[in-house]
């Protein structure tokens, strides 16, 4: 994240870009497997399994963009 100046916004934040957009990443990505999960259950309601099918793989991917995430913060916050 930079400021309007292009410099690194991490003297406002405390923390650095790269930092702040790999917890922001992991963040975008929970939220996109949460709000999935509705979108899987309305297709099912539906009945329509081709569309509900695509959320799920795209839940997934969200689910393993997520654990990627977690795990590098993981390794950079106690290092």
């Amino acid at each position: 994240m930079t400021t309007d100046s292009g410099q690194e916004a991490g003297h406002v934040t405390g923390t650095p870009d790269k930092d702040y957009n790999l917890v922001w990443f992991t963040e975008q990505c929970l939220n996109n497997a949460l709000r999935l999960e509705t979108y899987v259950q309305d297709a099912d309601r539906d009945g329509d399994s081709e569309v509900a099918d695509l959320f799920r793989k795209a839940q997934a991917e969200s689910r393993k963009g997520a654990e990627q995430g977690k795990q590098l913060l993981k390794s950079r916050l106690s290092g």
